[in-house]
């Protein structure tokens, strides 16, 4: 077992968690207060994802049910992230995060190479939809600050004949790129910098350095392609005026009325 969990156990996590709300306070990051509430809602969430998954992995139907309530958290916690309230268009963020995990998920079922167990079908959809999630908000936070800033171009643009969309998209487009950086940088430096979860947990659950090699590497891969569609189809949203901030998309709207 790599960790004991026990009394220390739970007292270093919780010096580690003051330690990060610290340091984010000292430095006036505006974030403290939301760093110890994520490490709570971690801690009760873990627990009861652990209490719950060994209860569904026996019963289609409610593993299905399950899937989809990890779906609907994070259509929530991206909208939310990008078009805070009172913005509008938040719950388009369901789009980029479906249109970019149901296909592979689907692939990976009718292949067969992952089958329709619990103990399989959660930890690989919840990794793919973890990374739709950052896709989606990194590039929606992105674009729309970048269309924020740079709301002058759009304009120049509408007057130059274009449509709004193509305005918006050659301002915001590179900024949305941004998104895939992560993904991209953890696939770069895999095994030189870090070694993540699954091939860890691979190694520790028994199996040999070349089996947990090609899982991870295949977890990866699949990553860059959920991440990619993920960062498309939501500049393609932020584009079309989907999904908007107050006060960012009324340039392209005064425009499209002219």
């Amino acid at each position: 077992m790599l960790l004991e969990v026990d009394i220390t156990f739970g007292a270093v996590l919780a010096v580690l968690l003051a330690l990060a709300a610290g340091v984010v306070a000292v430095t006036h990051l505006g974030r403290a207060r939301d760093t110890l509430l994520a490490g709570a809602r971690a801690a009760v969430q873990l627990v009861a994802v652990s209490l719950v998954i060994g209860w569904v992995v026996r019963s289609v139907p409610l593993l299905l049910c399950f899937l989809l309530l990890m779906y609907a958290v994070a259509v929530r916690t991206a909208g939310r992230r990008v078009v805070p309230a009172p913005g509008r268009g938040w719950w388009w963020a369901g789009v980029p995060i479906a249109a970019a995990v149901a296909p592979v998920v689907l692939a990976l079922v009718l292949t067969g190479l992952v089958p329709v167990r619990g103990i399989t079908l959660v930890p690989v959809t919840g990794i793919l939809v973890g990374g739709a999630l950052t896709a989606t908000v990194l590039a929606g936070r992105r674009a729309l600050d970048e269309l924020e800033t740079r709301r002058g171009e759009v304009e120049a643009g509408l007057a130059i004949g274009l449509v709004q969309r193509d305005a918006r998209l050659e301002v915001a487009r590179r900024a949305a790129a941004d998104a895939l950086l992560p993904g991209m940088d953890q696939t770069r430096t895999v095994g030189l910098v870090t070694l993540p979860g699954a091939f860890v947990g691979m190694l520790l659950g028994g199996a040999s350095p070349l089996h947990a090699g090609a899982v991870q590497l295949f977890v990866l891969i699949a990553l860059l392609m959920v991440q990619a569609v993920a960062a498309a189809a939501t500049l393609e949203l932020v584009a079309l005026g989907r999904i908007v901030r107050p006060g960012v998309g009324e340039a392209g709207e005064a425009g499209r009325r002219g």
